[in-house]
């Protein structure tokens, strides 16, 4: 299927490696002039290298801090024609609540949800003139159910989803559209670094500690597997795309049916 997206600039955000690089990797495939962002130059330089040599698009890279307004107001100074943007760039990290001091939460709120915010902030007049533009921000389930080992980042999970649907208020009858994706628990860079480390300390392997997951901690799972970063992806693809033009104010879930409810 064309997706009709060829020629469309899209910036992902930390999209270095794991659902950020799918979602880079499925918009450049179909033709997105695609902006790759990471934190080193050196990350992004691979990146780029590596997706220009799989897909032949265009693909460009910025190496940026996106949680802080400078690094934010030089993105879009650099591509200030950006009509589709992915806010991916997130954290995670599990800690009881009673060990999460303020910087923790102000620095989750900083990374997951304000650069978003002001990333939407600074490139949707550009949308608006051209009365056309794709906002996405790659949630979570646990933005629904809120998970008790990582509440900090459950909140902000919840916070993007609000952000997402009164923006898509604010901009209802135009061109623009904005959604949210709630992936399920997904086979990341950082769950697989983060599963290895609990593998070396415990002696499990990935499959015993997928299926042990799957029994105990996600047990509403209907796939009982963690998601690839390619099915979180084709998501969003979609969603980037002319399309879905119908689509918006949404909180759209690729979670595996992790939520009990089929709305």
């Amino acid at each position: 299927m064309d997706l009709a997206l060829k020629g469309r600039r899209a910036l992902v955000t930390g999209s270095t490696a794991g659902i950020g690089l799918a979602i880079a990797t499925g918009l450049a495939r179909e033709g997105a002039q695609v902006i790759i962002n990471g934190r080193s130059q050196p990350s992004v330089d691979k990146a780029v290298a590596e997706l220009r040599a799989e897909t032949g698009g265009d693909v460009t890279g910025f190496a940026g801090d996106l949680s802080t307004a400078a690094a934010a107001e030089e993105l879009a100074r650099r591509h200030p024609d950006i009509e589709i943007l992915v806010n991916n760039l997130g954290i995670f990290e599990p800690k009881p609540f009673e060990e999460i001091p303020d910087e923790d939460w102000t620095r989750f709120f900083d990374v997951n949800v304000l650069s978003g915010v002001r990333l939407a902030r600074l490139l949707l007049p550009a949308m608006k003139r051209a009365d056309w533009g794709r906002i996405i921000f790659i949630s979570s389930e646990s933005g629904v159910q809120i998970p008790a080992e990582m509440i900090h980042y459950g909140m902000t999970k919840s916070a993007q989803i609000a952000v997402a649907r009164g923006l898509a208020e604010a901009v209802a009858g135009t061109g623009i559209t904005v959604n949210s994706v709630l992936p399920g628990p997904t086979k990341s860079r950082g769950v697989v670094d983060f599963v290895g480390q609990l593998s070396q300390d415990s002696g499990k392997g990935f499959e015993e500690f997928e299926t042990e997951f799957f029994e105990k901690v996600r047990p509403t799972s209907l796939i009982k597997r963690f998601a690839t970063t390619d099915e979180v992806a084709s998501l969003v693809t979609y969603l980037a795309s002319p399309l879905a033009s119908a689509t918006t104010g949404a909180a759209v879930r690729v979670d595996g049916g992790v939520i009990k409810s089929a709305f």
